[in-house]
């Protein structure tokens, strides 16, 4: 029986809503601009797409187990991470995910797959080590959000068609470049100049949109995590450990992890130089505000 799942907010679902469709509005706008200035024929565009789209949908989850060095354990392999794991899919109604390990100190986790029926979360070992059982169980909560919220889905399409118009970008200011692309043009700016400027404004403002997208998810899943576990507090600890834990770790192993900083709980570079604007991650700050206020609402003690 379901006992709980992983609740909405209104006014964050409504936030991620517009941020999506202006999104899309703006890969919308692309498309007309490269079909009207190049000429692009239908057909060879949608066999590119739909072919990068489906390997890019049914490989996803391995690729992301891959990259991280991520090794998939059995019950006999970790009977603990097993059990947490299968208590919180009853609690939220879940499939079981296949499950994994990442054999590296920096205390970390996070989740892929295209559906809840695909998917896997995968913890490090530092952070097995590091935290206690019931800030695990709040991490994995945590990632069973992300999952339950098809989070990995959203951030795979939402990213996919930015790589889309950066991959028609580069053949349309190539072929423009050294194709003769202006030749028919009596006037004005020449095509690749045209594709370029319009290319580098779709690129700026689809960056910002997407990284928004993806903050507006994590405060989501530690929403989720704190309604299914029924103690934000919990994951309020985790967070904190995990963020001052982080700063102990050679840089040499936070480089090994790097590239997967937009799947974690926590980006190994915990502050964003480049501030909120173009960081994957809220603020902790925030995310641990937020968390304060839900378990106020829940009668849970804070701090």
């Amino acid at each position: 029986m379901k006992r709980r799942s992983f609740g909405r907010d209104a006014g964050l679902s409504l936030r991620m809503l517009l941020t999506s469709g202006m999104l899309g509005l703006l890969y919308v706008v692309f498309a007309v601009v490269l079909f009207n200035v190049l000429s692009v024929g239908l057909v060879p565009m949608l066999v590119i797409v739909v072919g990068l789209a489906l390997f890019q949908y049914f490989t996803s989850a391995k690729i992301a187990l891959a990259a991280s060095g991520a090794k998939v354990v059995d019950r006999s392999q970790a009977p603990e991470l097993h059990d947490m794991v299968e208590r919180l899919c009853a609690l939220s109604d879940l499939p079981k995910p296949k499950i994994a390990v990442i054999p590296t100190d920096v205390p970390n986790a996070f989740a892929t797959g295209r559906s809840p029926k695909h998917s896997a979360v995968a913890v490090t070992e530092g952070l097995w080590r590091r935290l206690e059982q019931r800030e695990i169980e709040g991490v994995l909560a945590h990632e069973l959000a992300h999952i339950a919220n098809r989070d990995v889905l959203v951030m795979t399409l939402a990213s996919f068609f930015a790589m889309l118009a950066g991959l028609l970008t580069r053949f349309g200011l190539y072929g423009g470049m050294f194709g003769g692309g202006d030749r028919n043009r009596e006037g004005g700016a020449p095509v690749w100049l045209i594709i370029f400027a319009v290319s580098i404004l779709t690129y700026a403002l689809s960056f910002i949109l997407i990284r928004t997208i993806s903050r507006y998810r994590e405060y989501s899943a530690d929403r989720g995590a704190a309604l299914v576990t029924g103690a934000p507090e919990h994951l309020m600890s985790a967070l904190q450990k995990i963020s001052s834990q982080m700063t102990r770790i050679p840089q040499r192993d936070l480089r090994q992890v790097e590239a997967m900083n937009a799947f974690f709980i926590i980006p190994t570079n915990v502050k964003s130089s480049l501030g909120e604007l173009f960081a994957t991650h809220p603020p902790m700050e925030k995310r641990l505000a937020r968390l304060a206020e839900i378990s106020r609402e829940m009668g849970r003690p804070v701090g």
